[in-house]
């Protein structure tokens, strides 16, 4: 998703990765195993914090986490960049403009409640 969201083609990827585009189709498919080396790389490359692979990771949360290095200081923690903010990102074009304004008016009436 983040590749997508960055214009980012599996050719483009994997020219900066060094390796081919065959080898991105199987990652993504999860046909191919990747190296921790190589998700380094691949984090790096998409701008990314490497613990962002990981956020949906049984004992991803916080209590059942060893403590994980701190992000890169360049790296801003951007709610779009998250799977589900990607994925809404993805869906929002294909609702009504009205749907959109009621589903902008949720989500502030949620953010002031939290507040």
């Amino acid at each position: 998703m983040r590749r997508k969201s960055l214009g980012l083609s599996q050719e483009k990827l994997a020219d900066a990765l060094g390796i081919t585009f065959q080898q991105i189709q199987k990652y993504e498919r999860g046909t191919n195993r990747v190296s921790a080396s190589k998700l380094y790389e691949v984090a790096r490359t998409l701008q990314l914090p490497v613990q962002w692979f990981f956020e949906d990771a049984p004992g991803g949360d916080a209590a059942g986490q060893a403590e994980v290095a701190e992000a890169p200081s360049s790296f801003v923690h951007d709610p779009i960049a998250t799977r589900e903010g990607m994925e809404i990102a993805q869906l929002l074009p294909k609702m009504s403009p009205g749907v959109r304004r009621r589903l902008l008016e949720l989500i502030r009436a949620l953010a002031k409640a939290n507040a």
